[in-house]
């Protein structure tokens, strides 16, 4: 069964002054404010990579549930951070890392492998896939 979801944006004004908002369709999240100055210079605003990151962060934890399930230790708590960096490559910009980090409360698993398990879902997490050969992604994985 395919699934679809929306956001929709709008932008106003040039690159350098202008500014826009992102909604979620879902309604989880309306008029996210977004500039140039957040996106390139680390501004206190939203990006959309750190938009990617959000959903790599979630989209992980379930990919690492699922796979701990299946394997008989389900996990009592999972925690990730997803830190994308946006740089200059060439005459433009681009998300070149993606650094994922786990902790996770699993009983009856030992740390290798937790991380075993960790890097299973880091390479079947759809947003994964969808950065794969584009993006460097790491992964630092450990049980709390």
């Amino acid at each position: 069964m395919a699934t679809e979801k929306t956001a929709t944006s709008i932008w106003e004004g040039t690159l350098a002054e202008g500014h826009g908002t992102i909604d979620l369709g879902s309604g989880a999240a309306r008029g996210l404010q977004v500039t140039w100055k957040d996106r390139a210079e680390g501004g206190e605003g939203t990006s959309p990579e750190e938009l990617i990151a959000a959903a790599h962060a979630s989209c992980i934890l379930m990919a690492l549930a699922a796979g701990l399930v299946r394997a008989g230790t389900p996990p009592t708590r999972l925690e990730s951070e997803a830190r994308s960096t946006f740089d200059k490559v060439g005459e433009g910009f681009a998300i070149t890392k993606m650094a994922l980090r786990i902790r996770g409360e699993v009983d009856g698993i030992d740390e290798a492998a937790f991380r075993e398990a960790a890097e299973g879902a880091k390479e079947n997490c759809p947003v994964s896939h969808a950065l794969e050969g584009n993006v460097e992604i790491t992964l630092d994985a450990s049980l709390s």
